[in-house]
């Protein structure tokens, strides 16, 4: 038997068949005000856009600044607007173009409303001088490879090309055992066979060799140390490859073995 209750009636379906087309009016006229009212806030979008992406006339150079010129900053900044506004000026691009001036170390740009730019500049700090030539950084980086001027107080490093690193580490740790003690290192050198040495200031040079460097650093500091502060004016160098002891190369003599028997290069 059929479900009479349940089976639409024709008269029903003539009626839903009618709403049909007003119910798909109603439905469009919604897309086309949702349409309207998107275009609209567009349109004020780019409007306030257009507002405020304002010419930029000031360029703000800030940082304790002693080797980079604020006047060069602010030309590499205009020359990287491009005729740029305040909005769609491109900052990123403007901090990697500066980072790339000699001593500029980090730099970061912000805008500055009405109509500015702020460029903090963060100048490299130079810890040694490297091959007689350039200047590192505390990171080992070469930052000038060929400065106009080396300041005379830092350390002179040297090593093959691409050790930087290694020895700009080498370094920091060495200089600061031996401030410890009262001594201060002049240069550091690794040379093409993988050998270290080492010079104070009062002209004192050390023999690590290519070998547990770092052991025969440390026996230098518990073992030559003293010695080399007492007597720096007497002593030419300090040999410590040698495995149970180091020489002393007396000034005006030959070098004179303490307690080691041979030396292990």
């Amino acid at each position: 038997m059929r479900n009479r209750k349940n089976s639409p009636s024709p008269k029903s379906n003539r009626r839903r068949a009618a709403r049909a087309p007003w119910l798909s009016a109603v439905a469009l006229r919604r897309i086309g005000w949702s349409a309207a009212a998107l275009a609209l806030l567009l349109l004020a979008l780019g409007t306030l856009r257009a507002l405020l992406d304002q010419p930029i006339e000031r360029v703000i150079v800030t940082g304790r600044l002693q080797h980079v010129s604020p006047l060069d900053v602010e030309h590499l900044v205009r020359a990287h607007l491009d005729g740029a506004g305040l909005v769609s000026v491109d900052l990123d691009d403007i901090s990697r173009g500066l980072s790339l001036l000699p001593w500029v170390d980090q730099a970061s740009v912000q805008r500055s409303w009405p109509r500015g730019l702020t460029v903090e500049i963060v100048e490299q700090s130079a810890v040694a001088r490297w091959d007689g030539t350039g200047l590192l950084n505390a990171r080992g980086e070469l930052f000038l490879s060929t400065a106009a001027f080396l300041p005379p107080e830092l350390p002179e490093l040297n090593g093959p090309a691409g050790s930087q690193q290694e020895v700009t580490a080498n370094y920091l740790m060495m200089q600061g055992r031996l401030t410890e003690v009262g001594l201060r290192l002049t240069s550091l050198t690794l040379d093409a066979r993988g050998s270290w040495s080492f010079t104070l200031d009062d002209g004192v040079i050390v023999r690590l060799g290519r070998q547990q460097m770092s052991e025969r650093f440390q026996r230098f500091m518990v073992a030559a140390a003293k010695l080399v502060r007492t007597r720096a004016t007497d002593i030419a160098y300090i040999d410590m490859r040698y495995g149970n002891g180091f020489a002393v190369g007396w000034k005006g003599a030959h070098a004179a073995p303490r307690d080691g028997a041979h030396a292990d290069g």
